[in-house]
């Protein structure tokens, strides 16, 4: 018997019944039976360039050969973290950014919440201490991530971080309205997927991230862009905010900046947020992971980023969400779905019947497990499942990324 604990996982099933993943090639993974998948979720939403890159595996490689590791704590630094520092604070959409690694979304959700806070307490607003989020929002599991919790199985272990507060997904006027009886001199910042992902994926109302950017200007409130999921080709930008038109104050990025090849995250901060602790002598950020600016991660990252640009995969990014989402439509009429969700980013969802979920709770589970016998994996959520194959995925992949769920959807109708 195992003795790996699963993440998400109800482990008395799972431990004699896991998949065992060996080998990945680009939109194609293998177990150890030898049996291929079609990866129709680039595992947790960050293969985007494919599985089983040679370059990004050689830059690794030979950054490994010269040093693995040592800590950016104070003045210490390396080539690979200041490369890619600089290339990801070329790209983002806000002026003058400054990076701070981290070794994970989680741990970058932490840093983006800690650091709201303590930049309004080092401009002298310290009662500015209130993070806001909306609906259906996942940021992680650390401890702010799981106050800042959307979906409702995911806030356990409470009592939970104070001075959070949820507001409508999709409504910026509830999320002003959220300010206004809080009082923006006590809001700090608030946390916004551009399109909601683990949540059910969801894209946002026409011109709701824009109105909801200008509501935190008018009242003084951080915008943080959350672009874990979003970010790195996913929505066809480096950060998915450029589409509304959208400068946050802080963006949030991991996942797609490596994809996957090393655990990776980080914050960029604009000008304006980092000014009080990189201009004012003595001031520190007390806050850090172990392996922030990790350089063999770095490497990755500036790997990745070259093969996003050199294969156009941005632009790619663009195509696929229209085709994607024809794919989807295509089945939605299934007795077992309500209808089908994407359009924006290379990314949607099949949301399952209403009814059909009321008598069987376990609906999402069941197709997903069908799909897997088919030979695709997708991804089940609360009321849906959901799709965000890598950005090389092509037609004949989308094609059959459908096929293999119109016959899950059948398999599960007659399971019990």
């Amino acid at each position: 018997m195992s003795a790996f604990w699963h993440p998400f996982a109800a482990m008395h099933s799972v431990r004699d019944s896991a998949v065992t993943i060996v080998r990945g090639e680009d939109v194609w993974v293998f177990d150890d039976a030898g049996r291929r998948y079609l990866d129709g979720t680039a595992s947790l939403w960050y293969a985007n360039v494919g599985h089983g890159r040679r370059e990004i595996v050689d830059a690794i490689t030979e950054q490994l050969g010269r040093l693995e590791a040592y800590s950016t704590f104070t003045d210490f630094t390396n080539g690979p973290a200041e490369r890619l520092a600089a290339e990801i604070a070329e790209r983002a959409p806000l002026d003058g950014g400054k990076v701070f690694f981290t070794s994970g979304g989680g741990d970058s959700i932490e840093t983006a919440a800690k650091l709201a806070r303590e930049y309004f307490g080092a401009i002298g607003e310290p009662q500015r201490t209130v993070l806001l989020h909306r609906e259906h929002s996942y940021h992680g599991t650390h401890g702010l991530g799981t106050s800042l919790a959307g979906i409702p199985g995911n806030r356990l272990a409470g009592p939970f971080v104070p001075d959070v507060v949820q507001t409508p997904w999709d409504d910026a006027a509830g999320l002003e309205k959220a300010i206004v009886d809080l009082g923006p001199e006590r809001v700090a910042a608030f946390f916004c997927e551009p399109v909601i992902g683990a949540g059910g994926v969801l894209p946002p109302p026409e011109g709701y991230v824009a109105a909801a950017a200008e509501v935190c200007r008018r009242h003084g409130v951080l915008f943080v862009a959350d672009a874990v999921i979003c970010g790195f080709g996913r929505l066809g930008d480096w950060f998915g905010v450029e589409r509304f038109g959208v400068r946050p104050d802080i963006a949030v990025f991991a996942k797609g900046v490596t994809s996957g090849y090393q655990p990776l995250g980080g914050i960029v901060a604009s000008e304006r947020i980092a000014a009080p602790f990189w201009d004012v002598p003595g001031r520190v950020f007390r806050h850090g992971q172990t392996y922030a600016g990790h350089p063999a991660a770095c490497a990755a990252g500036s790997a990745t980023i070259a093969l996003l640009e050199r294969d156009g995969l941005l632009a790619r990014a663009d195509m696929l969400e229209t085709q994607l989402l024809e794919r989807l439509q295509g089945i939605a009429d299934h007795p077992l779905v309500d209808h089908a969700r994407g359009g924006t980013g290379v990314l949607g969802a099949l949301a399952l019947d209403p009814e059909r979920l009321a008598g069987a709770p376990d609906l999402p589970q069941r197709v997903f497990r069908a799909a897997r016998e088919r030979g695709a994996l997708i991804r089940p959520m609360g009321s849906a499942v959901g799709f965000s194959p890598p950005l090389t995925a092509t037609a004949e992949h989308l094609d059959l990324l459908a096929e293999v769920t119109a016959a899950a959807l059948d398999d599960a109708a007659v399971t019990r």
